[in-house]
């Protein structure tokens, strides 16, 4: 398993996944962006590509991300935490050598760049 989903986090993908079809699962990875290089991107995805996905359950929770993404992803947790503002996922993702104070993206060990302001 290249991720983990805590068991909160979980329970809230799983409220969030009553409102897709069936054939929903999560799809977590990376991409270019942010003020430190890269960002996260989760969302729900209805297509696996056998050549370039890796499907996992986690959880019990059907995940899909790109095979390409897990040397960045890989020994990261995916939490949900409640405090008085609402709520949110937190993504702690070992591979991470900078994050942007705002907390929306990274830098990862075998990248290379300088972070930027958020």
């Amino acid at each position: 398993m290249a991720i983990t989903i805590t068991d909160n986090a979980g329970e809230q993908i799983k409220e969030m996944m009553k409102d897709e079809s069936a054939e929903a699962r999560l799809r977590f990875g990376i991409k270019g962006g942010g003020c430190s290089g890269l960002s996260y991107s989760l969302g729900f995805d209805y297509e696996v590509n056998e050549e370039l996905d890796i499907a996992e359950e986690i959880n019990g929770i059907p995940v899909v991300f790109f095979s390409q993404d897990v040397p960045i992803i890989e020994g990261t947790q995916i939490d949900f935490k409640e405090n008085m503002m609402g709520g949110g996922f937190s993504i702690d993702n070992p591979n991470a050598i900078v994050s942007c104070g705002c907390g929306s993206s990274f830098k990862a060990k075998e990248r290379e760049g300088s972070p930027g302001d958020c």
